[in-house]
């Protein structure tokens, strides 16, 4: 069953966070996962509530394991470090549901 990875990311500045590589080096290490990205920075509308959403981004894995696997792997925790440091993170992991029970 597939798990998400759903992060709102507000950076303090966008260029100090491309200089990172985070962008660049993030999607490699989540594909060592199984990680495919179904949303990153796009467009969006906010339809009910106050929740305001500065940068959504969907990662898509093939099981809960493999994200949580990808979240507490060592390649990813010092950009982990760098996003903590360069922007206001809101970040979940939702299982996904079985599609014969839709």
């Amino acid at each position: 069953m597939s798990a998400f990875l759903i992060a709102d990311v507000n950076p303090a500045d966008m260029q100090a966070y491309r200089d990172s590589g985070y962008l660049e080096a993030v999607p490699k290490i989540a594909a060592n996962y199984g990680g495919v990205y179904r949303a990153r920075g796009g467009k969006s509308e906010v339809l009910e509530g106050g929740w305001q959403p500065k940068r959504l981004v969907v990662i898509e894995f093939p099981s809960w394991e493999q994200l949580q696997a990808f979240y507490h792997c060592e390649a990813y925790a010092p950009y982990r470090g760098i996003r903590q440091s360069l922007t206001e993170s809101h970040i979940v992991a939702l299982a996904g549901i079985e599609s014969a029970t839709v």
